[in-house]
């Protein structure tokens, strides 16, 4: 049996008519660009989120570039971020002319450490940029303790964790400002490149929003240098009617990370993903940590069972890193994790018959 990594038809099929409509009706309005489509999406988040203000942007990327922006980030300024995530996290630091330290992540979560950030803080430090990593929340107390201490930012990467809960309260809800992506693969994803900044602040939300547009305060007067990064009309759509299913879409997530866990606990050349009673996942990824990753992953893939390594390599051994001087052990946690991680099928439509198909797989291979 064949069991893709990610099915987006699976999911379009069950919302087609839904989907279908809301495009059309962008089509026959003609308004293609901020229209009525993005300030609702933006209301739904706010609401979701229960927060303020919520800026659409045209890439989950373009939304951590304009955050760092807008917080004031600027050349001689350091960031404290995880050296273990997508390379858009550190790209929107090094845009900004600001310096990007790593601190080493914790070995079970694959989130930022807090106990690693203290030490890296220095008088150029100005921000934390967390990154809620595979749909789990990093350990906000002890870094927002940090942060209220030294008087630091802290912007929150929550491409990957949407609707992700730290003792109750949704991640994207903590920090000064957040950053969401909804590229297709994400658990509330468009048909194109989309995303979006959060924030309770009325000045962050009014620097986002003169941002996206050029640097206009009001169409063409532009009052600072700016960016054309505005959330399509036609994505803003298809995510409106995603965003009433979202709920819906976590709970199935969560129930076939469940089955995974009853059918994998006993194999005991992988760990499994960890989930406390402070955290509610959201399982953006299935992510492994497994012995012979690599052969485990060309033996799945032989077998027609989608798998991918993310992260095959940290930031700070990448050659656009270099020059910040890192070196290999400097952190071994993210290190380690980028030679075992395996990420497995996980998406909500997962039938039984398929995660017990790759499940099987994975302890015939190692037995």
């Amino acid at each position: 049996m064949a069991v893709p990594l990610l099915d987006l038809k699976a999911q379009y099929n069950s919302i087609k008519d839904e989907i279908n409509s809301a495009v059309l009706n962008v089509i026959e309005k003609q308004r293609f660009i901020l229209g009525d489509e993005v300030r609702g999406f933006e209301q739904d988040m706010c609401a979701f989120h229960n927060i303020k203000y919520a800026i659409g942007v045209a890439s989950g990327t373009d939304a951590l570039v304009l955050a760092v922006n807008a917080c004031g980030i600027t050349a001689g300024d350091e960031v404290i971020t995880t050296p273990f995530t997508f390379v858009a996290t550190t790209e929107a630091i090094i845009r900004s002319g600001a310096r990007v330290i790593f601190a080493d992540i914790d070995a079970r979560t694959f989130n930022i450490d807090p106990s690693a950030i203290a030490s890296k803080i220095t008088s150029k430090t100005k921000a934390i940029l967390v990154v809620h990593l595979y749909g789990r929340s990093c350990d906000m107390d002890p870094i927002m303790e940090i942060a209220q201490k030294k008087k630091l930012i802290v912007i929150e990467d929550v491409a990957q964790s949407i609707g992700a809960r730290y003792k109750g309260r949704k991640v994207g809800t903590f920090g000064d400002i957040s950053c969401f992506s909804f590229f297709p693969s994400k658990n509330l994803g468009c048909y194109g490149d989309g995303g979006m900044i959060l924030t309770n602040s009325e000045h962050l939300a009014k620097q986002c929003r003169i941002l996206r547009s050029h640097g206009y305060e009001k169409k063409y007067f532009s009052i600072m240098h700016g960016y054309n990064s505005r959330l399509d009309e036609i994505q803003a759509a298809v995510l409106r009617v995603k965003i009433k299913h979202l709920n819906k879409w976590t709970e199935m997530r969560r129930a076939n990370a469940e089955k995974y866990r009853r059918l994998l606990m006993d194999c005991h050349d992988i760990k499994l993903p960890v989930e406390s009673g402070d955290f509610r996942d959201v399982y953006y990824l299935y992510t492994i940590s497994a012995k012979k990753r690599d052969e485990l992953a060309k033996y799945l893939k032989e077998k027609d069972i989608g798998c991918e390594i993310y992260y095959p390599v940290p930031l700070h051994l990448q050659d656009a890193y270099r020059g910040l001087g890192y070196k290999k052990g400097d952190f071994p946690n993210a290190e380690r994790a980028c030679e075992e991680v395996l990420s497995i099928p996980m998406y909500p439509e997962l039938t039984d018959a398929q995660i017990e198909e790759v499940s099987s797989l994975i302890k015939e291979f190692y037995a």
